[in-house]
């Protein structure tokens, strides 16, 4: 069975929807798949899939781990495709106990003999619980926007990540288990974390530790997909997460690709069905559809690229992205010309862009202030 957690530095970048929508495609595929939904306090995945708020979910069993598990999983229109509701009525539900992790893990881990794909719509952040279940599965994928702020959120995600792995990894009382808590105590977490600097001194004094460590990292690919892009040159965003990965946590990531905004994924939201059954020939059902293709035709959970698959699929990620906007604007012309996409319609999509850009921009000078005032005060102890 293969885990995919789905994950995203911070909300709004499309996660439920794209793990929605690719549960849809393999189980249109033939795989028998099951959907979860661990955005646990801020659950709206039933949504996408077009089911009201449901009445028991991941919370109820939580509350009472011995409860039969397959009470709460949900049968779905989609023929192979199950559901497993999360919970927005308990307080706290977010932070996860121990205990609960582990009663939780270990119903996903017994899902090997009926499933073939795990799909976990994991909560936006970098809470400890989030980081663990992304930890599952070597090819967790981490959803970005071109937005600046996401762009941002997905490098902290994948560092907090990193820094979890080395947690994880490290055992209690070990050489360096020590370092890392010493690094740590010391201000330089995971917001500091520069792990090409940090494992030689780890080799030094734990030599066991930091093979174990070096065997996780060389196990971990996850994949990267950039959503909510505008226009091809938004794709290029990919490229600083990668450099930034690959310069400060030795870490290399993979280009699963690139989504358009669609206008019709509102409505595809209102009508309560997935975006694949309501507009199965839209750009963005074609590109949800050639990033499920990918992942079925990649190797099983272990499969680790070399550097020369990894720049092929930064490359295609980049001719993907040209290939789908000459798609999407011949099917806005078409749309005009056959009266499904009113002229109305149009102007509407283009200011609401507009407010969108507004946004971005004035995201990118608060940025560019605070990076000011920070490289001041650098200069001027």
């Amino acid at each position: 069975m293969r885990i995919i957690p789905v994950a995203s530095g911070k909300g709004g970048t499309g996660k439920s929807l794209i793990a929605a929508n690719l549960g849809v495609a393999f189980a249109q595929a033939g795989q028998r798949v099951i959907l979860a939904d661990l955005d646990l306090g801020a659950s709206n995945l039933h949504l996408v899939l077009g089911y009201q708020s449901p009445k028991t979910g991941i919370g109820t069993f939580l509350n009472d781990t011995k409860s039969d598990f397959n009470k709460i999983i949900v049968d779905t229109d989609v023929r192979g495709l199950r559901f497993i509701p999360g919970d927005t009525e308990i307080p706290g539900m977010a932070n996860l106990k121990a205990f609960q992790l582990k009663a939780l893990v270990r119903r996903f881990l017994a899902f090997k003999e009926e499933a073939d794909i795990l799909i976990l719509d994991l909560g936006a952040g970098t809470h400890q619980s989030i980081l663990d279940f992304f930890l599952l599965s070597g090819q967790g994928i981490v959803v970005s926007s071109p937005a600046v702020t996401a762009v941002l959120n997905a490098y902290v995600f994948l560092k907090n990540t990193m820094f979890r792995l080395m947690y994880t990894t490290f055992a209690k009382g070990s050489p360096a288990r020590a370092f890392l808590e010493k690094t740590r105590k010391e201000g330089s977490g995971p917001q500091k974390l520069y792990i090409p600097k940090m494992l030689p001194e780890i080799k030094k004094i734990d030599r066991g530790s930091y093979d174990k460590l070096k065997n996780h990292i060389s196990q971990f690919h996850p994949r990267l997909l950039m959503n909510l892009i505008d226009d091809p040159k938004d794709a290029d965003v990919a490229n600083k997460i990668r450099r930034s990965c690959e310069e400060y946590l030795d870490l290399k990531i993979e280009h699963l690709g690139v989504m358009y905004r669609d206008v019709f994924q509102d409505t595809a939201l209102a009508s309560r069905l997935p975006i694949l059954l309501y507009k199965p020939q839209s750009v963005l059902s074609q590109a949800i559809y050639r990033i499920a293709d990918k992942i079925l035709e990649s190797e099983a959970d272990n499969y680790i690229p070399d550097e020369k698959q990894i720049e092929e699929s930064f490359q295609e990620a980049g001719v993907e992205a040209e290939i789908d906007f000459e798609a999407k604007m011949d099917y806005v012309e078409d749309l005009l010309h056959s009266g499904a996409l009113s002229t109305g319609d149009l102007v509407e999509t283009v200011k609401s862009q507009q407010l969108e850009i507004t946004k971005l921009k004035k995201e990118n000078n608060f940025l560019k202030l605070k990076l000011s005032n920070a490289m001041t005060k650098g200069f001027n102890p």
